[in-house]
């Protein structure tokens, strides 16, 4: 095409293994780039979408090769460029946004530091100017107060912060193309969508050409005219985005969509069946034969990308399969739901702030607290979700459970015994009875530990079993989370995401537990291994008994898997009941400001943002949590606490009456109760 600015050329791309064999790791990838086109690229992890990304800035993992064809940018062959012109090039004419600010930011680097480095690197802003131009990039990103924000270290902000700031960064330069690598995920809904927002109306301001890399479908339905759809490093289907997610015509593609958890839908969504081959194990054929229902012989073969009304789809069958459902759930059956109360939550206060010697001898007033009144009953068997943006007090809640955080004030308990005092004080029988399943298995599992040496810790621990019994006892549970045997001599290295978040599960099933603490455990898996996780989690709770207290940005997840859902802004509740009252029934504002949030797998879904809480201010000393932002809010709403009101299964705290609630400002009721 006349006016693409990236083309990719029959390009292959592998590494030399042990054996000193090249192991393919992309295959015969054709794409190009229209300027001021974006273009997503979705799969599941491990499909080559982010090597195929960092590849379009001719960056290459140590020991990988390119074995066949080539990347042009501009018409120039990027692998053909000089070491000084390739560092020109990154950073300047091609931008990246990481997928973790956190950690692509210096942090004992000032914000100011770190903008002027990349204006000093990759432009030609004069250095007299650079504090303007940073002053400038900020405001681009709609960061609030930009000055005060330059004397600030990456700490002092939130995640959606970090995030703008990264974004500042890989504009500096004036990119022509973007690439974003996850740049959304592990953000809150809220957040996500303002971030989502800002990027489109910087491409549309700037004319930008964007390859976005995720494997939120919805997240890629807002911001891409094309999807690429990759499996085992190939492209298998390519086209508008309208049309490969409303007819996709692969069945991968398929599948993929049917695993998204959707608030219209009832119950778990169907998960994918087997697992990704390894790298380089497929030289021949179909990579998707050994999942795919429709597979015959001929898929043995190799397929090439096949026109297929407005898409192109690398399939024997293209055109031959039966019209698939996307939006199809798997019904579980319900909890229990007359069970005891297993946690007890009562006026729980929670603070950061520890007060000096001479603020305690001037006598000055205490900040307010980082959580503060909060009532929750947990009943066993059960699942409750925490819900709300980040900074809302979700996991300040749950570390106080666990005993890593002391309340200040309040009282929990887990049926008899006394969880304020901190775990160190614990006696070894409570400490079982309360685990916890992390957010990222990477961080949480031992590298330099086999599986089987990292089962046994709570193993021996909590039950004094001896070497052999520990071996029989690790087999089974690892059976239990649907993994073979064999998986016990394997490292972590050595394991898919999903197999890792498995193996974490089962370790926190080791010491038998009664209470489950799950801090954002599918946020970083794509939406087959999501739907998969998830329903083993169900699966377990039916079997074992056990409780789950669930954290979750994705209230689409929350609605599959809990029983009750609370709803938490700036560490103060705003409504709490079943997830069939909250999700179906009267809504707070604020809740009603979340589910709005809430992205789809479909282009033409626009999500409706509440205002952007970039400022991150602390709650105010009186009235209610939530009138900043609140577009209903009245006088009251900042004079006094509001009042808890009940209808049925559902509690809302706020000034408004019910009627108000539902008519005012022709706030909707998001899902019809029907769905339930």
């Amino acid at each position: 095409m006349h006016n693409s600015i990236l083309h990719v050329q029959d390009f292959s791309l592998g590494y030399r293994n042990r054996a000193g064999d090249l192991v393919s790791v992309l295959r015969h990838i054709n794409l190009e780039i229209r300027q001021g086109e974006s273009i997503g690229l979705v799969g599941e992890s491990g499909c080559g979408k982010s090597t195929l990304a960092l590849a379009m800035m001719a960056f290459l993992r140590g020991g990988s090769e390119v074995i066949s064809g080539q990347i042009d940018f501009h018409g120039g062959n990027l692998f053909t460029l000089s070491s000084a012109k390739l560092a020109s090039l990154r950073g300047g004419k091609v931008g990246l946004i990481p997928q973790n600010a956190g950690q692509s930011l210096t942090p004992t680097m000032k914000i100011e530091a770190q903008l002027t480095e990349a204006l000093r690197l990759h432009s030609n802003v004069p250095s007299k100017q650079w504090r303007q131009r940073a002053i400038e990039l900020l405001q681009q990103v709609r960061l609030p107060a930009p000055e005060a924000m330059l004397a600030r270290y990456p700490h002092q902000l939130s995640g959606g912060q970090q995030q703008r700031v990264a974004i500042a960064m890989a504009l500096a330069g004036n990119p022509e193309l973007l690439v974003l690598d996850e740049p959304t995920t592990g953000l809150d809904v809220t957040t996500q969508a303002h971030i989502l927002e800002l990027l489109r109306s910087l491409r549309l301001e700037m004319g930008m050409t964007m390859v976005f890399v995720s494997h939120d479908l919805g997240a890629v339905a807002r911001i891409s005219d094309r999807i690429a759809v990759m499996y085992a490093g190939e492209i298998i289907e390519l086209g508008r985005c309208a049309d490969v997610l409303r007819t996709p015509a692969h069945p991968y593609t398929q599948s993929l969509l049917r695993a998204i958890p959707r608030l219209d839908a009832k119950g778990l969504p169907p998960s994918l069946a087997g697992y990704p081959p390894k790298v380089g194990s497929v030289t021949q054929g179909c990579a998707f034969a050994a999942r795919c229902q429709h597979a015959t012989g001929q898929c043995q073969q190799d397929a090439q990308l096949l026109p297929h009304k407005e898409q192109w789809v690398r399939c024997h069958h293209v055109g031959q399969l039966p019209a698939s459902n996307t939006v199809v759930s798997h019904l579980v059956p319900p909890t229990k739901q007359n069970a005891d109360t297993l946690l007890d939550i009562r006026e729980l206060q929670i603070s950061y702030h520890k007060p000096g010697f001479f603020e305690q001898l001037r006598n000055r007033p205490a900040p307010v607290a980082t959580v503060d009144d909060i009532d929750l009953t947990l009943k066993q068997g059960q699942t409750l979700a925490l819900v709300g943006e980040s900074g809302s007090g979700k996991s300040t809640i749950m570390k106080a459970i666990s005993g890593i955080q002391t309340p200040s004030q309040g009282q929990i308990q887990l049926q008899q015994a006394d969880l304020n005092q901190p775990v160190e004080k614990r006696d070894r029988q409570l400490k079982r009875k309360v685990q916890m399943i992390f957010q990222n298995p990477d961080a949480s599992l031992n590298p330099r530990h086999t599986v089987l040496e990292i089962l046994q810790q709570p193993l021996r621990l909590y039950f004094g079993l001896n070497n052999t019994e520990c071996r029989q006892r690790a087999a089974e549970l690892l059976q239990l989370v649907r993994l073979a045997p064999h998986y016990l001599d394997r490292m972590p290295g050595q394991l898919s995401g999903g197999e890792k978040q498995r193996v974490a599960i089962a370790r926190c099933f080791a010491g038998d537990p009664e209470l489950v603490l799950c801090d954002e455990v599918t946020s970083a898996l794509d939406v087959s291994v999501q739907a998969a996780v998830l329903k083993l989690l169900k699966e377990l709770q039916q079997e074992k008994g056990v409780t789950y207290l669930f954290i979750a940005h994705d209230l689409a997840v929350v609605k599959a898997l809990a029983d009750e859902v609370a709803v938490l802004y700036q560490g103060r509740l705003c409504q709490v009941g079943s997830v069939e009252a909250v999700f179906g029934g009267y809504q707070h504002p604020y809740t009603c400001a979340l589910l709005n949030a809430v992205l789809q797998p479909d282009p033409d879904h626009a999500p409706q943002l509440c205002g952007d809480d970039t400022a991150e201010q602390h709650p105010p000393a009186q009235g209610c949590a939530y009138q900043r932002r609140c577009t209903l809010a009245e006088p009251r709403c900042r004079q006094a606490t509001p009042p808890w009101q009940q209808v049925g299964g559902n509690r809302i705290r706020c000034h408004l009456s019910l009627d108000e609630l539902s008519s005012r400002n022709g706030m909707p009721m998001l899902i019809d109760a029907a769905n339930f």
